[in-house]
């Protein structure tokens, strides 16, 4: 097995753990990098943003992701800094799952970008409202005037779109929560769409708006531009070890009582 540790730059106990993990690794015959190299496993070490990251550079290379948590709440995550031995001596003897997570993918003009958890399309200017028209498949759906749209995979569900208001979706489903953020009309709920759908998002307004899919930029667009959101080609994978139920993980992370 190769494995390629993704690290989280800038904070010095993130550079500890991962050297702790790459010694780990080589003490078990696994050989470890920090390069661009091919590898059959992606580690990241850090938070949701890293795992993020890492997670993108898994999909280029068509291998699974397993995260180490680092951050805060770590919904991404799977293995607690505690388990470095444990989690590595599974990963050694293969005692792991892998769970395939459906993906999304934003086209504006030639350019198209894939994530696992968004596209964000926001206000450039602070102080002013965007206009977006929404068609679902051709089907002119609603145009919202808001501060911005988030549409999320149900892996995305616990993030962005959470925090504007917008449902908390388990992971094992295939949706688009389509989420306005600070909407200024009557209809500001989520809409929830099956994952075979065309989402086209085309800017109504003489107000420019910015595109990210999983926090890479997109770029700027204007009047008359449009946003294609549909389903990725491919799901991303996760590692899995032995994980609770996605009501377990919900409490969990949130310290519920």
């Amino acid at each position: 097995m190769r494995v390629r540790v993704h690290v989280r730059s800038g904070r010095p106990e993130t550079r500890v753990f991962a050297d702790r993990l790459m010694a780990e690794f080589e003490a078990r015959g696994i050989s470890v990098h920090e390069s661009s190299e091919p590898a059959d496993m992606i580690v990241a070490v850090g938070g949701d943003g890293t795992m993020l990251s890492a997670t993108a550079a898994a999909l280029e290379l068509d291998v699974p992701v397993l995260g180490f948590n680092l951050g805060t709440i770590g919904f991404l995550t799977a293995a607690d800094p505690e388990d470095l031995e444990s989690v590595v001596k599974r990963l050694h003897n293969g005692d792991f799952g892998i769970e395939e997570r459906m993906t999304v993918a934003a086209t504006v003009g030639s350019n198209t970008v894939v994530g696992v958890n968004d596209v964000v399309i926001e206000k450039v200017d602070s102080q002013r409202l965007i206009e977006l028209e929404v068609e679902i498949d051709g089907v002119r759906f609603v145009t919202y005037r808001a501060d911005g749209l988030i549409v999320a995979t149900p892996t995305g569900s616990t993030a962005y779109s959470f925090s504007a208001g917008g449902p908390l979706v388990s992971p094992a489903l295939k949706a688009f929560v389509v989420t306005p953020v600070a909407a200024h009309s009557l209809f500001s709920r989520s809409v929830v769409f099956p994952p075979e759908r065309d989402i086209i998002v085309t800017v109504s307004r003489d107000r420019a708006v910015k595109v990210s899919v999983d926090k890479t930029n997109l770029g700027q667009i204007g009047p008359g531009d449009t946003v294609v959101i549909r389903q990725g080609e491919r799901p991303a994978r996760f590692v899995t070890l032995d994980p609770p139920s996605f009501a377990g993980l919900v409490r969990h992370k949130f310290h519920l009582p």
